[in-house]
């Protein structure tokens, strides 16, 4: 039987409480007073590894972390849980606190959620009103009858083991961020000024444009012919008016489709411009400390389940600076890439076999174009996009109506879902994770109309065109989220076999598809190894026994940009 503890730090000070509790959520036993919490925990762990249930991870286990170095196995996360829960009763949005929760169980008004912390932002820990518990509640007891309340509600579920699964899934996702933000991703401060070096120009003084983006103003300006600031599109945009070149914005994919040297220009300066910014100089003194990126995730932070950052741009290194990100002497990445990740979820969840097929071939979009589009990739790739994003314009269209006749499974899936969204309802990922409801305020038109829309309800013309754009975000949000399902299944599945290797290997970077190990040298074929069976472990777990493989490409390197 699994041994789980609920714990509760005090306010101040180094100790806290700990109840043992029964699988239904109910008290087991007396509770424990810890004068020091991090070392109580630390006896457990190495006793009975027990699923630890707490308010929220990103709270309690950076204290357990910075004092005792403790890394447990698995918890319980009430808040992201709650949030989940909130999201399948089509409460998307609702605070989801523990104090917000616990006010629920009690039927009195719901406190909203406390504002999430920024890089500079006091320690969360000292926040003493972040659970939102009324002054004569007992944090421990809230604690133990929101955590009960939970387990009956995932009990109560169309499909509670999926959701059980769901749910210890995401708080080792929690787990995992938070010992990525400690440990920090390898960060060359050399590297990365010199490769700043080379793009921009020498480091400038206080907030002055680099030389290189002074220069390719300049040079955007003679060939414009006239002075703009690049960084203006209420100024670019009549400038190119004026050439008799009309555009919308000076977005990227506009640019590329313009004939002159302008575009190329402003195409450039607008990418060193964005580093510059992103994860230039000043970035790098916010960030790196002793030789460390310390990104601060959020985990859950969209809507499908992908995680977001507090600000650092931890999911959006740039290529270009890739070369910064260096292995410890003695120590390699290894880099693991899921690739083709959506398009083998959607085989997987459809069980479409000449989609399950394609899959099984290696690369999906070869074995899709020898099948179905006489060997045509990049046609093959097109049409299988266009399925699962709902693309009908030009010749995406045409390839779908190849696509419904050849794998009519995988279409008959997304397209059910688009319907779904249309009509106002909502869709689950595989293991339960829902998408929100929709209203007139939510609904966004992104361009073109889902195959087969038919409108919905009394809605007028404008209200179709929102209800064919929602149809869209449904239409992905099934085959995004219980990608997203995977993928935290794998990370968890990972971290527990890193652990098995040793105290070294250390997942140092998440994105969705992809994860980084820094590990000494000689464990790297190891680590190659546990990558491998973890994700094969997630696929067994999230879809069952389908013949669809989820292969991670691994590199291993020294230096992340030679792992692409």
């Amino acid at each position: 039987m699994e041994s789980v503890v609920a714990l509760v730090p005090d306010l101040v000070g180094s100790g806290g409480r700990l109840c043992p509790l029964r699988p239904d959520g109910q008290p087991a036993g007396a509770v424990e007073a810890a004068p020091d919490l991090a070392a109580a925990v630390a006896r457990r762990e190495a006793a009975e590894r027990p699923r630890w249930v707490w308010a929220a991870t990103d709270e309690t286990y950076p204290r357990l972390l910075e004092r005792a170095g403790v890394r447990p196995a698995r918890c319980h996360d009430v808040k992201l849980v709650e949030s989940l829960l909130l999201g399948m009763a089509g409460r998307h949005g609702s605070p989801r606190s523990l104090g917000a929760a616990w006010a629920r169980l009690h039927d009195l008004p719901e406190p909203a959620d406390a504002r999430e912390g920024g890089a500079d932002d006091q320690p969360v820990l000292f926040a003493a009103d972040r659970q939102h518990l009324p002054q004569d509640a007992d944090p421990l007891t809230a604690l133990v009858a929101v955590y009960a309340d939970q387990r009956r509600r995932i009990a109560a579920s169309e499909h509670p083991d999926r959701v059980l699964l769901l749910c210890a899934a995401e708080s080792a996702g929690a787990l995992a961020a938070a010992e990525m933000g400690r440990d920090g991703l390898p960060w060359s401060a050399a590297v990365h000024d010199g490769l700043l070096t080379d793009l921009l120009g020498p480091r400038p003084a206080g907030g002055a444009r680099p030389a290189l983006l002074n220069d390719l103003a300049l040079r955007i300006q003679q060939a414009l012919g006239r002075t703009v600031n690049p960084d203006s599109p209420a100024q670019v945009l009549p400038a190119f008016a004026r050439l008799g070149i009309p555009l919308h914005t000076t977005r990227s994919h506009e640019l590329r489709e313009v004939d002159h040297p302008a575009a190329a220009l402003l195409l450039r300066y607008k990418e060193l411009s964005r580093i510059h910014a992103a994860h230039g100089w000043a970035w790098r003194e916010a960030w790196v400390r002793a030789g460390r990126f310390r990104a601060e995730y959020v985990v859950g932070g969209v809507v499908s389940g992908r995680w977001a950052t507090r600000g650092g741009g931890a999911l959006q290194i740039p290529r270009l600076l890739r070369g910064a990100v260096v292995a410890d002497p003695g120590y390699r990445l290894v880099v693991a890439d899921a690739g083709q990740l959506e398009p083998r979820v959607l085989a997987a969840l459809s069980g479409d076999p000449g989609l399950a097929k394609a899959a099984s071939a290696g690369d999906l979009y070869a074995a899709l174009a020898l099948d179905a589009f006489a060997g045509d990739r990049p046609r093959a790739k097109i049409a299988l996009l266009a399925a699962m994003y709902g693309q009908t314009s030009g010749e995406a269209g045409q390839l779908l109506a190849v696509m419904r006749r050849r794998f009519p499974a995988a279409l008959a899936l997304v397209e059910a879902a688009a319907r779904t969204g249309e009509a106002g309802g909502t869709v689950r990922s595989r293991l339960g994770r829902t998408s929100p409801t929709p209203s007139a305020s939510r609904f966004v038109d992104t361009g073109g109309d889902a195959d087969g829309a038919e409108g919905a309800g009394d809605f007028g013309s404008s209200d179709q065109r929102a209800a064919r754009s929602w149809g869209r975000f449904t239409r992905n949000f099934v085959i995004q989220a219980s990608a997203s399902d995977w993928a935290l299944a794998m990370l968890a599945a990972l971290r527990r076999r890193l652990t098995a290797i040793g105290p070294e290997p250390r997942l140092v970077f998440f994105q969705h598809d992809e994860v980084i190990v820094h590990t000494p040298a000689a464990l790297a074929p190891a680590v190659e190894e546990a990558v491998a069976a973890a994700g094969d472990e997630a696929r067994r777990l999230v879809f069952g026994p389908t013949p669809v493989p989820f292969p991670l490409e691994t590199n291993v390197v020294e230096c992340y940009a030679d792992a692409k």
